[in-house]
């Protein structure tokens, strides 16, 4: 049966794409800041955000962007005391957050909530308005990234100098923190709540052999993560595996071939 004319077929690829270039490019200052776990923490607070908007009677989305921002408000507050390590806050927060989360959900009797298209995503079932969300949150996220990617770059290189320069460091990691709750609350209908992080981490990863300069591994990011959407949603189609996941899958075949397979930038 072919499937192509399904609008839910052409639906899912404009959510998938749409997040991907969004989601590629910032995730590669989660990689050059070395803060692939704090995707991890952002992406479970997420579920603790999916449980306050179901209490609330409010859009999920709403909800996991204020519980992602939240935390990682706590986290750059936190960090400004330098008693515990990185590590260990991010542990704290992650866990703390994820089980605070299922314990909410515990309480609500009346409501049903899907907890598996949550945590691992359900692209087949987007609708228009949820690609109005992705398409308005990704313009956003695109924007504010554009708008402070010499800050950003600055603060991630050498903090102490960006400081000296006049870069208000704390406001831009705000910022930072903002422009991933964003993503986080537009991807967890795509690849879910416990796969987000693959989105941030393994494009960007893909594409620094590569690149030669930041913007440059920004934009090859932004297209391995295209590739991989596509290449996992057309498996998913031909092979009826999981949509989300067939994604990230996708994404780290395409890494380890360009790990294996191509030769590193001079």
């Amino acid at each position: 049966m072919n499937l192509l004319g399904e609008p839910f077929v052409w639906r899912a690829l404009a959510a998938g794409l749409g997040v991907a270039v969004v989601a590629a490019p910032l995730g590669c200052f989660v990689v050059w800041r070395r803060m692939a776990y704090f995707g991890d923490t952002l992406s479970h607070a997420a579920l603790l955000g999916v449980a306050l908007g179901v209490v609330l009677d409010v859009e999920p989305m709403l909800g996991v962007m204020v519980a992602a921002l939240t935390t990682g408000v706590l986290l750059v507050g936190l960090q400004r005391f330098g008693e515990f390590a990185i590590d260990t806050v991010l542990g704290i927060l992650a866990h703390s957050t994820l089980a605070l989360g299922v314990v909410v959900l515990s309480f609500v009797e009346s409501v049903r909530v899907d907890l598996f298209s949550y945590l691992f995503g359900d692209i087949l079932a987007v609708t228009g308005g949820d690609i109005g969300w992705i398409l308005a949150g990704g313009a956003l996220v695109l924007g504010m990234l554009v708008f402070l990617w010499r800050p950003l770059l600055a603060v991630t290189v050498h903090t102490d100098l960006a400081q000296v320069e006049g870069v208000s460091v704390t406001a831009v990691r705000l910022a930072f923190v903002l422009l991933l709750a964003i993503v986080v609350a537009v991807a967890m209908r795509i690849v879910g709540i416990l796969l987000i992080t693959s989105l941030l981490v393994i494009p960007p990863a893909t594409a620094r052999r590569f690149a030669r300069n930041p913007a440059q591994m920004a934009l090859l990011a932004a297209l391995a993560a295209a590739i991989a959407v596509s290449a996992g949603l057309g498996a998913s189609l031909g092979w009826d595996t999981p949509a989300g996941p067939s994604m990230v899958v996708a994404s780290a075949v395409l890494f380890l071939l360009t790990v294996t397979l191509a030769r590193p930038r001079s």
